[in-house]
């Protein structure tokens, strides 16, 4: 199994540094996955700048949190899924929701619950969903614009599960 390095700001390539600076600004610490983006740049630079973009998305910022927790979950990534959880907390997104996302059980909030599906519909059909799919989708609340927003949110997720 490779064995990819996990960089610091010490380690980092020098295209890689004031990314890193910024993140360890911006969270307190520095994030291993960032860590680990380090050793491809422009792959740092990509998932910070794509993290940025989502973030200005008109999906509330609890919204976000959800698209990231569901793809998180449908990609089976158990230390993205822990991570989002905490986010998903600290944006106002109820416990009982996060518990359903993460079991794989109904979602007690009927749009959230909407966003969830479509989300992990569109990871695990790799994009092709129907249109009864997205009908859904907009039928909860959610406008054009959202379905793209949430792919967006989805590879985000993509590069980093």
């Amino acid at each position: 199994m490779n064995d990819f390095p996990l960089h610091t700001l010490k380690t980092a390539p020098k295209a890689a540094s004031s990314r890193l600076l910024s993140a360890q600004e911006k969270y307190g610490f520095l994030p291993h996955l960032f860590g680990k983006m380090a050793t491809a740049p422009v792959v740092l630079e990509a998932y910070l700048t794509l993290s940025e973009i989502f973030e200005r998305s008109t999906l509330s910022a609890g919204e976000q949190g959800v698209v990231l927790l569901a793809a998180a979950v449908e990609n089976e990534c158990e230390f993205c899924v822990a991570a989002h959880t905490g986010g998903a907390k600290q944006k106002g997104i109820p416990d009982s929701v996060i518990t359903a996302v993460r079991d794989g059980d109904a979602i007690p909030d009927v749009r959230l619950g909407a966003l969830v599906d479509f989300t992990q519909a569109v990871v695990r059909k790799r994009g092709r969903i129907r249109e009864d799919e997205v009908e859904r989708f907009l039928a909860a609340g959610f406008d054009q614009a959202n379905v793209f927003e949430v792919i967006l949110g989805i590879s985000l997720k993509t590069l980093s599960n």
